[in-house]
């Protein structure tokens, strides 16, 4: 596993400029811890919000886990879902993404749990 990671602070960065060049709301909810904090995805679309987690593998690639296997939630369940996660780990990173259905913004596999 390699520890020459780009800190997340960068990625979020990156990823902001990338989505909103291209003509896409992408939007900063909560920043985290700078070097390591982990990333949650709100997609927001038409009919609720589908969560994504970032994830690593053992050899540090990034992928994407859904919540309740990538279902989209109302925005009460969105809510209560990131709120309680944050009360779990204060460093995470909270993005909104506007989205069509079923669209992955993000690079990495995606898996649900």
């Amino acid at each position: 596993m390699s520890n020459e990671r780009l800190p997340t602070e960068f990625w979020v960065q990156a990823q902001l400029r990338r989505l909103g060049s291209s003509g896409t709301g992408a939007y900063l909810l909560r920043r985290g811890d700078a070097e390591r904090g982990t990333v949650i995805v709100r997609l927001a679309e038409r009919n609720g919000v589908r969560i994504l987690i970032q994830v690593r593998d053992l050899d540090g690639k990034l992928g994407w886990m859904g919540v309740k296997d990538g279902a989209v939630l109302s925005e009460g369940e969105a809510s209560a879902y990131v709120d309680r996660a944050i009360s779990r780990d204060s460093d995470l990173w909270v993005i909104e993404v506007e989205t069509r259905p079923g669209d992955n913004p993000f690079s990495g596999e995606l898996s649900g749990f």
